[in-house]
């Protein structure tokens, strides 16, 4: 199946250092692509979907979506999940950009797709670091309004007619806003912001300390 790949495996464990925030991040944006770029194919295939996937061509199409659908939701939950762990006075903008663009790079390499010849990794990881310019991390990243990519990607790149597309704009692209409402939720209940925060500043202090003796 196309889709195995982005099977997430879940758990509710709490969310205490970096390593475990990277993969949730990961998971769940693989998970929301996964949901709503298929969902929003099935329901405009209708009796044909499964047809689909007896079609070279359309996989094509689809694998291609996948991937763009992917790194866009990427994009949306990792400057949302950094912005929100990473809500201290002792934490500055440049760290928060680091944090998101090492969780980044760790979720497009962990969901590689070598059949997919039109979907560039380093175009993507290119976009990210543009993105990251521009974000408001006190304010607008901690919010649902920072979803946007995801919305975005569901219409430019679902293997679906343009003239189709044009009477789906609103549905299809809220499916995927609310979609991120209980992963969002979740993160919050999970989250243990002060102690990645407090591990964060402790390598900090260590690499500092380093570099003085050195």
């Amino acid at each position: 199946m196309i889709a195995e790949r982005f099977t997430p495996r879940f758990d509710n464990g709490p969310i205490d250092n970096l390593e475990e925030l990277e993969r949730f991040v990961t998971t769940r944006a693989a998970f929301i692509a996964q949901k709503t770029m298929y969902g929003y194919i099935k329901t405009r295939m209708g009796t044909k979907y499964p047809e689909m996937f007896r079609d070279d061509a359309i996989i094509v199409g689809v694998n291609l979506a996948k991937m763009h659908m992917f790194a866009a939701c990427l994009s949306d939950l990792t400057i949302f999940a950094s912005a929100v762990a990473l809500d201290s006075r002792d934490i500055n903008d440049a760290v928060r950009r680091t944090v998101a663009l090492r969780f980044y790079r760790h979720g497009i390499a962990e969901n590689p797709d070598d059949s997919v010849e039109k979907f560039s990794p380093d175009e993507a990881i290119a976009a990210f670091e543009t993105r990251l310019t521009g974000v408001e991390w006190s304010g607008r990243a901690m919010t649902r309004d920072i979803f946007t990519e995801g919305p975005k990607a569901l219409m430019k790149w679902a293997p679906v007619a343009e003239n189709l597309k044009k009477l789906d704009v609103e549905p299809a692209q809220n499916s995927v806003r609310f979609a991120w409402n209980n992963i969002r939720a979740n993160l919050r209940k999970r989250l243990d912001a002060e102690a990645i925060q407090q591990c964060l500043l402790a390598s900090r202090d260590r690499n500092a300390k380093a570099t003085d003796l050195a």
